[in-house]
C-alpha cells in the first residue's frame, strides 16, 4: 500500500497587525477539537515579543477549509517566573479519563544562566472548551529515565485497558555532530494519572534521525499503529515529518522515514521545513495538520491521506 498525503494548503496564518500581546506571531502545534459537524476549534501555540508561547485558537470548517471565528484573546497563558511553564506552553494532544478531557503540553523554562528545558504538564478542557491548569506540578518531570528535558506528549487509550504515552526526551544536547539527541520515549498508565516510564520507544539513527518532536499516533488495525513526528537528521537539514510503525500495539517500533507520505513544497509557506504533525479522522477521511517554515511562523496547513 502506497501512502501519500495530499496537501490542501495553508489553513491559517496569524495576521501581522492587531494581535494580542501574547499571540503576536506563530501558530505552532495545531491541535483540533471538534465543536460540531465539520467545525473544529484548532488550538495552537502563539508567541509574545520574548518568544514565550501561550495557547490561542481559531475555529475552522475543516471540509470547506474556512476560518469561521478567530479568538483574539489567548485561551491559556504561560506561567509566572518560577513555574514549570514560565517561558512557554507548547501543546501536544488530548485524552479523556472518566469523561474528563485533558490537553497535554510541554512547559518551557529558559533560565538566564542555563540551557532551556521542558517538563510535561496538562490542562483541563471544559465543556465550553475553556482551558485551566490541571496540575500545579508537572505530570512528568526529569528523572533518571529522562534526565535533561521532556517534550510534546501524546496519549492513546489501550483497547485492553489503560493508556499509553509517547513523548520526547533529551538524552544529550550535542550527540557529537552539533545536533541534540532527543528521542521518543514510552510510558503507560492504568488510570491516566500515574505513569510508569518504559524507556526508548522509537529507534534513532545518528546523522539520519536523532532530534524527534511531537509524535502523533493512530490505530490502523487490531495491533497496528502508525506514528508521525517531526525530526532532524543531524546533518544540518531543517525539520521534516517522519513515520514509524508498530505491529504489536506499540510495544516495538520500526522507523519508516521514506513512508511518511509528506515532504516540503517546491516553494511557499512550507518549502523550507515541515513539522509538528497532528493526525485525526473526520467523516471517513484521515487528515494531518502541520506547520511549515519558521516553526509555525507561517501558520499551519492541512493535508488529506490518499491511499492506493
Amino acid at each position: 500500500m502506497t501512502t501519500h498525503w495530499r496537501k490542501l494548503g495553508c489553513l491559517y496564518c496569524p495576521p501581522t497587525e492587531g494581535r494580542h500581546e501574547k499571540l503576536l506571531t506563530h501558530a505552532a502545534n495545531p491541535l483540533p477539537v471538534q465543536i460540531q459537524g465539520d467545525l473544529y476549534r484548532i488550538f495552537y501555540s502563539g508567541r509574545d515579543h520574548r518568544n514565550r508561547s501561550s495557547v490561542g485558537a481559531v475555529d475552522i470548517d475543516i471540509v470547506r477549509r474556512e476560518v469561521v471565528n478567530e479568538h483574539h484573546l489567548p485561551c491559556f497563558v504561560h506561567g509566572q517566573p518560577g513555574s514549570y511553564f514560565s517561558d512557554g506552553v507548547s501543546i501536544g494532544g488530548c485524552y479523556e479519563v472518566n469523561g474528563e478531557r485533558f490537553m497535554l503540553f510541554m512547559g518551557w523554562q529558559n533560565p538566564a544562566d542555563g540551557h532551556w528545558r521542558g517538563d510535561i504538564g496538562r490542562l483541563s478542557v471544559g465543556a465550553d472548551l475553556g482551558l485551566t491548569l490541571a496540575d500545579e506540578v508537572p505530570l512528568l518531570a526529569s528523572d533518571t529515565t529522562d534526565p535533561i528535558s521532556l517534550s510534546y506528549p501524546w496519549v492513546l487509550s489501550n483497547p485492553s485497558g489503560g493508556f499509553d504515552m509517547w513523548y520526547g526526551s533529551t538524552l544529550n544536547w550535542d550527540a557529537g555532530n552539533g545536533e541534540m539527541l532527543h528521542v521518543i520515549q514510552h510510558a503507560s498508565s492504568s488510570d491516566g494519572h500515574r505513569w510508569q516510564r518504559l524507556g526508548l520507544a522509537v529507534p534513532y539513527q545518528l546523522g539520519c534521525a536523532q532530534a524527534f518532536s511531537r509524535p502523533t499516533v493512530v490505530r490502523e488495525g487490531v495491533a497496528r499503529l502508525s506514528m508521525w513526528f517531526s525530526y532532524r537528521s543531524g546533518s544540518g537539514q531543517a525539520y521534516r515529518i517522519g513515520r514509524a510503525v508498530s505491529q504489536d500495539d506499540g510495544k516495538t517500533w520500526q522507523l519508516a522515514l521514506d513512508r511518511s507520505g509528506l515532504d516540503v513544497s517546491p516553494h511557499g509557506w512550507d518549502s523550507e521545513m515541515i513539522e509538528y504533525p497532528f493526525v485525526f479522522d473526520h467523516a471517513g477521511m484521515r487528515y494531518m495538520l502541520y506547520n511549515g517554515n519558521g516553526y509555525g511562523k507561517t501558520g499551519f496547513g492541512l493535508a488529506v491521506l490518499d491511499e492506493a
